[in-house]
Formats: C-alpha cells, sequence, structure tokens
C-alpha cells in the first residue's frame, strides 16, 4: 500500500502544480479533421500551431479516434495552422486569430485524398516508431528497418517493455502471462506452441505490434501481464496493389505475397508467406549434484548437442463489403502450419560417492533422442459493424472459429557402456490432439454527449480441446511394446461467459480523462482426469485510466486493471514427460487461476523537432502466483515403474509475488538524417513462496537504435540489446548480448529495394551459466547456440502504390499494402 501512496501521491501533486498554472487570458482552438469524400473522421491527424511567420510549430496535437482536436492554453494573437496525415494533402488555415479569453471553433476541415495526384508526390511524413496513446504503446515495425528481415519474435525484441529470452520466452513488463492476439483477435496459432507460432511470423508483414500493460474492460480478463496484439499489414484503396518480400542467408529464411485488390464498395485481400530455420546446432552441458542418505553425493554429468529445424507458413484471404455507409461486412478465413525436428546425442556420466569420498558407482551412458512436432490450424471470423446517425454510436457483432490439429512425435533410447551390466532403455510416443474454440462477441458503443460515452458488451467463449497419448517401451529384444499405464486419452473443456460496462469521460472543462470498467467472467471446466473435478469460478475485474493533457505536448496518466491467469490444458494434464529419466516434468490438475492487481504511472512528453520521451513506473502484485517448481527425488515410482536420481518439474500456486519496476523511452532526431531512440527497463521482484522463503530478483534491459538516411535512397540501421542476469525462485536466468546491423537501398521509384543484414553477431551468452537448487540438490546448465548470421532481402511492391500508404481505424501507415490475416478462434 505504501508503493501506491506514493504513486498516487506523485500523480496527484502533478496535477495540482498545473493546475496552478496561470492561464488567465489565454483561450483554445478547436476543430474535426474529415476525409472530404467519405466524411468519415480522420483520427490520429497531426494538427500544428504556428506563429505568423514561424517556420517551427510551438505547439500541437493529434486528433482522436473521432477526428476532434482541441488546442488549449493559446495566448491572444494570429497563427497558422497546419493538418498533416498519410495519403491526404496538407491543409494549412491562415490568419487564425486568437482573442483574450477566446474560444475559436473552426469546424469540420475536409482533408483531400492525394490518390488521384501519383505522378511527382514525395511522400516524408510517416508514423513514428513508436507511439505512446492513453491505453497502448504502438510500436510500428513497418517503420524499422532491422524488423523486416526476421520472424516475429525477432520484431517483439525490439519493443518497449517486452523482454525475450535466448529460447523464445516472451515477458511484458517482467512477466510471462501474456494474452497474444493478431488484428485485435485470439488466434489458433498460439495454442500449441507460443515460441513455434512467433518464429512462423515473418517480420515483413507485421505493421505494428501494441502493448497494452492495463486493458479496459473491453478486453478479456486473461493474461496477468498484460496484452499483446500483433497488427498485420492492410490495404484498403482502389485498384490493384500488392508486395513480394523475400529473406535469405540468415538463420531465419522467409518470403511473403501479398495481393489487395479493390473496386467500389468490395475489397478482396490474398497473402501468402512461409519461412524455415535452418538446421540450428544446440551445444548443451549439465552438472547436477544431489545429497544422498549417510552423506552420500551423487554426480550427474551430461554433455551433449541437438539439431533443430523449424518451418512454417502462413496464408489467408478475406472480404470486405461496405453495404451501405452505415453497415460493413468482414469474412476471412487463414490457413496456417508450423513444425519442428529436433534430434541429439547426449553423453551421461552418473557416479556415486560415499560420505568418504570414495566411488561406489560409475554409470556411463548414451542418449540419442528425436522428436517432431507439427501443427495445422484453420481461423474464421464473420464481423459485422454498424455506424448511426449519432456520432460515434456503433454496434459490431463479432463470430469467430478456429481449429487445430496436432502431432508430436518423440523416441528416446539410452545405451549403457558394457562394463556396466545394464540393458538398453528407452521410449516412444505418439500424441495426436485438436482444439477447436468459438467466440461470440456483441460490442455497443453510446455516446451520451459529447464528452461522455458508454460501451458495454458480452461475449461467449467455447473450448473444446481433445487429446490421446500412446506410449511404447523398449524390450531387451529392442522391440517395442505399448505401455498400458502411458497410454491414455482426455477430452478438455472450458466455457466462459463474459459481460462488461464501461464509460469515458472528460472532467472539468477537459482537465481530465476518465475511463473507467467493469468486466464480470464465468467459468466453467470440464476434464475426464481420473478422480479430478475442477470448480466453476467468478472473476469480477475492474479497470481504471485516469489522464490529464498538459497543453498539446505533455501527458500524464494513472491506471489500474485487475487480471487473472487461467491454467491451460497443458499446465493442468498430469501426463508424465519422461524423455529424459532424470529431469522429468508433469501438469497440476489442481492449479487455481492466478489474480493480478497492477497499478501503472506514466508521463510522456513531446518536443519541437519530432524528440519523444515516456517515463513509466508499475507495481504489480499476484496472488495464487502459479511458478514451475523443481523437487528432488533419489528414486521416483510411475505407473509402476521406478526411476532414480529424479528432478520433477510441476508449476503450482506458490504464494506471492511482487513486482515494481519502470521504463523509459526516448527518441531524438539529432539531425534531419539521423535517429537515436533507446529504452530502458528494471524491475525488481520479490516472491514469497511457501516452503521457499522470499526470494528478491532484480533485473534491466538496456537497447540503443541509430538509423541514418543517406542520399539517393539509402538507409543504414544498428540496434544493440542487454538483458541482465536475474534469480528465479530455485536458480538464475543468464545474461545476454545481440544486436542487428541493416542498410537499405531503394530504387525503381521506391517500387524495389535490396538490403544486406547481420543478425545476432554475438554466438554465445555473456554468462552461460544456469543453476537450479533447492533442498538436496544443485544443478547447473550451460547452452551455446549459434547465433551468427549474415544475410540478403528483396522487397518489390507493385500497384498504385503511392496513395496506397492509406490510414487503418488506429492510424497507422499500411507502406504498400499487406492485407490482414484476421485469423480468430483459439488460444
Amino acid at each position: 500500500m505504501r508503493r501506491l501512496f506514493v504513486l498516487v501521491f506523485l500523480f496527484v501533486t502533478t496535477l495540482s502544480i498545473n493546475a496552478q498554472t496561470p492561464n488567465a487570458g489565454k483561450g483554445k482552438i478547436a476543430g474535426k479533421v474529415i476525409d472530404a469524400v467519405t466524411k468519415q473522421p480522420v483520427d490520429y491527424a497531426t494538427v500544428s500551431v504556428f506563429k505568423q511567420g514561424g517556420t517551427s510549430p510551438f505547439n500541437g496535437i493529434s486528433t482522436d479516434p473521432k477526428g476532434n482536436f482541441t488546442l488549449d492554453n493559446i495566448a491572444p494573437g494570429d497563427y497558422r495552422l497546419t493538418i498533416d496525415f498519410l495519403g491526404y494533402k496538407k491543409h494549412v488555415i491562415e490568419h487564425v486569430i486568437v482573442a483574450t479569453g477566446g474560444n475559436v471553433a473552426l469546424g469540420s476541415i475536409a482533408l483531400e485524398s492525394i490518390q488521384n495526384q501519383l505522378a511527382g508526390v514525395t511522400i516524408t511524413a510517416k508514423a513514428p516508431v513508436i507511439e505512446n496513446r492513453i491505453d497502448k504503446m504502438v510500436y510500428n515495425a513497418a517503420n524499422d528497418l532491422t524488423a523486416q528481415s526476421g520472424a516475429a519474435i525477432d520484431v517483439l525484441k525490439k519493443v518497449p517493455q517486452v523482454t525475450v529470452d535466448i529460447d523464445g520466452n516472451v515477458e511484458l513488463q517482467g512477466n510471462g502471462n501474456i494474452r497474444f492476439l493478431i488484428n485485435g483477435k485470439p488466434s489458433s496459432i498460439f495454442g500449441a506452441s507460443l515460441a513455434d507460432a512467433l518464429q512462423a511470423i515473418p517480420g515483413s508483414q507485421i505493421k505494428s505490434i501494441e502493448v497494452i500493460t492495463s486493458p479496459g474492460a473491453k478486453y478479456d480478463a486473461a493474461g496477468t501481464g498484460g496484452i499483446i496484439n500483433i497488427i498485420l499489414k492492410d490495404s484498403k484503396v482502389q485498384g490493384i496493389n500488392g508486395s513480394i518480400n523475400l529473406t535469405g542467408g540468415t538463420r531465419q529464411e522467409n518470403g511473403s505475397f501479398n495481393l489487395n485488390a479493390r473496386k467500389g464498395n468490395f475489397g478482396v485481400n490474398a497473402f501468402f508467406s512461409g519461412n524455415a530455420q535452418l538446421n540450428t546446432t544446440v551445444l548443451s552441458t549439465n552438472n547436477r549434484n544431489t545429497s544422498g542418505p549417510g552423506d552420500s553425493t551423487t554426480h550427474l554429468f551430461q554433455n551433449g548437442s541437438a539439431a533443430t529445424k523449424r518451418s512454417g507458413y502462413q496464408s489467408g484471404l478475406s472480404f470486405n463489403w461496405d453495404i451501405t455507409p452505415k453497415d460493413a461486412l468482414t469474412a476471412s478465413v487463414g490457413f496456417d502450419h508450423f513444425g519442428n525436428h529436433s534430434n541429439g546425442l547426449t553423453n551421461q556420466q552418473e557416479s556415486i560417492t560415499n560420505g568418504a569420498g570414495d566411488l561406489v558407482s560409475d554409470i556411463i551412458s548414451l542418449r540419442n533422442s528425436d522428436s517432431r512436432f507439427s501443427a495445422y490450424s484453420t481461423d474464421y471470423s464473420l464481423d459485422y459493424k454498424k455506424t448511426f446517425a449519432k456520432e460515434g454510436q456503433e454496434l459490431d457483432i463479432l463470430f469467430t472459429s478456429s481449429y487445430s490439429k496436432n502431432t508430436v512425435n518423440y523416441s528416446q533410447r539410452q545405451d549403457y557402456d558394457d562394463n556396466s551390466g545394464m540393458i538398453s532403455t528407452g521410449i516412444r510416443g505418439f500424441n495426436p490432439g485438436n482444439d477447436r474454440e468459438t467466440n461470440i462477441s456483441v460490442d455497443y458503443t453510446h455516446p451520451i454527449t459529447k464528452t461522455f460515452t458508454i460501451e458495454g458488451g458480452a461475449k461467449l467463449v467455447i473450448e473444446d480441446l481433445k487429446n490421446v497419448t500412446n506410449t511404447d517401451t523398449l524390450l531387451a529384444d529392442s522391440s517395442y511394446m505399448n505401455n498400458a499405464d502411458q497410454t491414455y486419452g482426455f477430452n478438455y473443456k472450458r466455457n466462459i461467459y463474459a459481460a462488461y460496462l464501461s464509460t469515458s469521460a472528460s472532467l472539468f472543462k477537459n482537465f481530465l480523462d476518465v475511463k473507467l470498467g467493469l468486466r464480470n467472467e464465468y467459468t466453467t471446466t470440464n476434464a475426464n482426469f481420473p478422480g479430478v473435478v475442477i470448480p466453476g469460478y467468478n472473476t469480477l475485474a475492474p479497470s481504471a485510466v485516469i489522464s490529464h493533457k498538459i497543453g498539446g505536448t505533455q501527458s500524464i496518466k494513472l491506471s489500474y486493471s485487475y487480471r487473472i491467469e487461467r491454467p491451460d490444458y497443458g499446465e493442468v494434464n498430469p501426463f508424465y514427460n519422461i524423455s529424459d529419466p532424470h529431469n522429468i516434468s508433469t501438469g497440476n490438475p489442481n492449479l487455481k487461476p492466478e489474480i493480478s492487481n497492477s497499478f501503472e504511472l506514466g508521463y510522456n512528453k513531446s518536443f519541437d523537432g519530432g524528440a519523444n520521451i515516456y517515463i513509466g513506473s508499475f507495481y504489480r502484485h499476484n496472488s495464487e502466483d502459479i511458478q514451475q517448481f523443481t523437487t528432488q527425488y533419489d528414486t521416483l515410482s510411475i505407473n509402476g515403474k521406478t526411476y532414480s536420481n529424479v528432478l520433477l518439474s510441476q508449476r503450482a500456486n506458490l504464494g506471492t509475488q511482487a513486482s515494481l519496476g519502470g521504463n523509459v523511452f526516448a527518441s531524438v532526431p539529432v539531425t534531419s538524417k539521423l535517429n537515436l531512440r533507446t529504452n530502458i527497463f528494471l524491475v525488481s521482484r520479490t516472491n514469497d513462496a511457501p516452503g521457499v522463503g522470499k526470494v528478491t530478483a532484480f533485473q534491466y534491459r538496456l537497447n540503443l537504435n541509430a538509423s541514418y538516411q543517406f542520399p539517393s535512397n539509402f538507409l543504414a540501421e544498428a540496434f544493440g540489446n542487454y538483458n541482465s542476469s536475474s534469480r528465479t525462485l530455485q536458480g538464475n536466468r543468464p545474461q545476454f548480448f545481440w544486436y542487428n546491423i541493416a542498410v537499405r537501398k531503394q530504387f525503381l521509384d521506391k517500387k524495389a529495394s535490396i538490403g544486406l543484414v547481420a543478425n545476432n553477431a554475438f554466438s554465445k551468452y555473456i554468462n552461460q551459466s544456469s543453476t537450479t537448487s533447492g533442498p538436496g540438490f544443485s544443478q547447473a546448465s550451460l547452452r551455446q547456440l549459434p547465433l551468427r548470421s549474415f544475410g540478403i532481402t528483396l522487397s518489390y511492391k507493385f500497384g498504385k502504390l503511392e496513395f496506397s500508404k492509406n490510414k487503418d481505424k488506429e492510424g497507422r501507415e499500411d507502406n504498400g499494402g499487406q492485407m490482414p490475416a484476421e485469423p480468430s478462434g483459439g488460444k
């Protein structure tokens, strides 16, 4: 509570200081920006204010989602206004006279499209790489050169407040419980393997990534860390256009083709992208010491390598029909596939010494392992949106459904040294499964006044998963026989019934913008695990955001959100994974949902010349905290078979976790050609787990990006990132460092480009030692991944390229038109 009091005190103090700023005699300029043809509002257009005769703006603001803007605290005088947005001509209003204490109402300002003036048009404005908005931070990947050659996992490494480790685990503000969306919708592509799914989405297909750390009531309550929404490129322009992108020579080879066609009120979009991670060999070393009876010690040493390949593709087709100016229908279907194959050899030595240090036994063996994973998914969606005569009134009905089919094949064989007298052991498994999810939602927005709006809606989520596990055991004659104790099938069903209500208002003559919401979700779960009953539970999730604008260049906000993390079927599945008999894992069907209360305080300021800074702090408290816990067993019996010297890993609700952290982001255009931006993230976490005690860890992340625009459409960019080491409940995560360097040359009137990119040139962790410890054991592991790569990128755009740089609902640039895949359903 003391931390919360400090956050609130800082917020109130800032408001008080600004409230005392003398504004006597100053006036306002207000207006609304619309499209000259469609009469629809132009959101996030840039409004700049100049003194007559001045060359640099002294004030400015972006239009809100309804196209409105208000410039406060304008001293009496004669001014010039400019309104800019991509795809439109710059609109200039001369001699805007502000009288003492007067308000100037400019009414509707119509922007003319530049789509009919292609020849000789040069578009210089573009959305900044990082945008900070009232409820989210947006990373515009399409405007970042080094983000185009890799996959989504590489793009996420550059996003503020997001951390990605060397194994592809993603955290938001230090929390790994994240809800991932594509184009604002859940997708089954994330259901089976998040790391593989993020490797399957090419970076060249991503328009932007939205980071929502304090989601409002309209969003699902799942994800204690927040929401990451991946926005794919799209195009809504008349005519035919598209693009082709290829990347070769890097660790991640990828290519994509996009085609967009629109005539009148009907449009069709199609795309296909494929990628492959070439064969990568990972070296690993593992040392474990375990205390046994009579002061004996068991030492396990494992040293091996594994070769891994990944591949996948995404494809989709969508149709958009503007039935009337106020009725729109969008339908889409997507087909996705990704998979991986890993095989390797591990040399193993297990020795036992007594209390006097004498060697009791020494067993040497070789383990041969092989695993294959494959996932296919199909996503459908149908979205009907209706607007009404009253501005801002809107009805949205969305149906999404997805189906995925996953298959895992694995085998493991342990051959012992001839002198040991032990026979070979091994298992193999075949695990097919499928997942179907359906979402039905209705959302309605009703503006009561110009400054007060009510939103409400309801949603139904139906999940149905089926999985079969077939396990065979190696016999003495090298044949395999089915293991009935490790062969079974199960069904897992979960329904979520949700409803929400939220309000947004401007108070005290626009001094405060407030958004309050309340969401209720009731969850029922049925699983045919023997002897397990999962009770239903209700979740009441409030949320609040309070923001204050200081002039046209500064803002401060305070937010609160209540979130939960439901255990998924993989975490509750009681099946034992014995692919490594000394490191066994299983699920916990008795897991409870994790509950999170999160507070965030943020300050943003923009400067003349384009510089921007954001400073934020957060405090998050999790109860029923879900953590992985490892327990050591001298012997462990599983379904009638005994295993020795075992570490059993299982998820459990382990007390509480409190996190206090901050984030600093800055973007500085040093010159008209050189731009620097940096992001600093730091967090202190304290876990209080019964049986373990309190564990406090501090972690930080630093990165720096530099870009330089040379003459003749030649651009160079470099990006470096450092992640510190951090303690966990039973060990340490290693520190690591990596960087990207890229150059690109555009030609053929910017329709084509060629680039060179060097990725992650450091091939090792700075410190690769990762230690796990607990009662009776300690373990240190070392992993080495070859990360150095160098490659080439090619891109070509065709069609009506100039005016295809249009805006979408959030005001982002679409950069030549890749369509939204709009997959939906799944997890």
